[in-house]
């Protein structure tokens, strides 16, 4: 049996509210996580502790502290973007089920009083949230302009059009049940996900809607998705949102596998559009379609590193997915393999494709390195506008407040000099 030196897994949040995407832009609109969701990420939490930090589970990693979180040797992080409030939440909920209440979580003070934290040694794990402002890895395809441009190629493509025809019939059934929401191809992201959420919670809702017209809309929102996030090429756009993970990948590996350093699992808690394009990178859509799709809630990728038989000791990489709380974790081989991949060959297929930075982001999205201010999606052309116009304002006023005090002092006093505009005192102030 080989030895398990470590793990990342790349989670999507569990059960949400209504979670509505600009079909053109992806510019995300607000939603909050459910009861139900909550429930699904701690259930993925158990299992993957069953999994990873039980001693008699044949995936157990080696030399992982169970019980108290080690902070040296896991990291979380959790996507602060799009569906951000539900994904953190989805991640606290994970992690009660990774690492629940534990007596040993306590501390001996001074006096030699012994505290246990509350809730019976509740677990404060920390996790780091990645906000697209200052971090592309988790949401690297809203106000990307190339992105924006695939979807518009998508759009006008002969098989976009040909299915957007062959759909039509759904479409024109399911009107009465989506209440003025747009009927059409491009937008059936936010038909699927309405019709799932009234479905789920609504019971009403529920009891009128016919048989199979969920299926329908889901398969129309698979295809949508599966189009736009993911690409023929490995270093094409369309697999931005896999590109940009793979960096965390990466380094996670090297830092498992290579370098001697603590970490011996990584949990990354995101939305669904990296899943879609990192199977495609891998090369798991070809064998298996059906995973060219958009995963379930509370699902699971999971790649684990194993250390190899000897004499030689290759670390292999072994892959497996979860979709969703009702399946199971099933091994994928990458690049068609029959077999685990060694890490090394892993990396050395992938690595110039990932996308490590915000200047490589703005590369790959054809703008300039800063062009983008982080407040309010603004463009730096109108910031430039208005403060030019502001500059020049100011300028007029000044030279008007210093004719204005010129000719009062000339009333007063006669002529007298004006230190130039820039000039400065010993205390570092303009004069006035």
């Amino acid at each position: 049996m080989s030895k398990v030196l470590g793990a990342l897994v790349i989670t999507r949040n569990g059960d949400r509210e209504e979670f509505t995407q600009d079909p053109k832009t992806y510019e995300p609109g607000p939603t909050r996580s459910t009861p139900l969701g909550a429930a699904e990420s701690y259930l993925l939490g158990s299992r993957l502790r069953a999994m990873y930090m039980t001693p008699s589970s044949p995936s157990y990693i080696a030399g992982i502290k169970a019980g108290v979180a080690d902070t040296h040797q896991v990291h979380f992080y959790s996507k602060a973007g799009g569906e951000g409030a539900a994904i953190f939440d989805s991640a606290m909920a994970l992690l009660q089920g990774l690492f629940p209440p534990n007596p040993n979580n306590k501390i001996t003070l001074a006096n030699e009083t012994t505290i246990v934290a509350p809730l019976g040694g509740y677990q404060y794990v920390p996790v780091e949230t990645v906000e697209p402002s200052y971090d592309r890895s988790l949401e690297p395809w809203t106000d990307c302009l190339a992105f924006q441009k695939h979807i518009s190629d998508v759009y006008a493509s002969k098989n976009f059009k040909e299915t957007a025809k062959a759909a039509q019939p759904f479409f024109d059934t399911i009107r009465d049940f989506v209440f003025g929401r747009p009927t059409t191809l491009e937008n059936a992201w936010n038909i699927f996900d309405y019709i799932n959420t009234q479905l789920v919670h609504n019971q009403t809702y529920a009891y009128r809607l016919p048989p199979k017209l969920i299926e329908q809309a889901r398969g129309f929102a698979d295809y949508h998705e599966d189009a736009l996030f993911s690409d023929s090429e490995l270093g094409g756009i369309g697999n931005l949102a896999g590109r940009t993970i793979l960096h965390s990948i990466l380094d996670s590996l090297d830092r498992i596998a290579f370098n001697g350093d603590p970490l011996k699992f990584l949990l990354i808690e995101t939305s669904y559009q990296p899943f879609i394009a990192l199977f495609h990178m891998l090369g798991f859509t070809k064998e298996y379609p059906e995973l060219a799709a958009i995963p379930n809630f509370a699902s699971a990728l999971a790649l684990e590193i194993r250390q190899g038989p000897g004499p030689e000791r290759l670390n292999f990489l072994r892959i497996r997915f979860k979709n969703g709380s009702d399946h199971e974790f099933q091994t994928y081989h990458a690049f068609g393999r029959k077999a685990d991949i060694p890490v090394t060959e892993f990396v050395y297929k992938l690595e110039n494709y990932a996308i490590t930075s915000q200047k490589q982001w703005n590369a790959a999205c054809n703008l300039p390195y800063d062009a983008y201010t982080i407040h309010n999606n603004t463009s730096t052309t109108v910031l430039t506008a208005f403060a030019a116009l502001f500059f020049v304002g100011v300028v007029v006023l000044a030279k008007f407040v210093r004719k204005s005090r010129a000719n009062t002092r000339t009333r007063k006093y006669g002529p007298v000099s004006l230190p130039s505009a820039g000039s400065l005192t010993e205390k570092g102030h303009f004069l006035q």
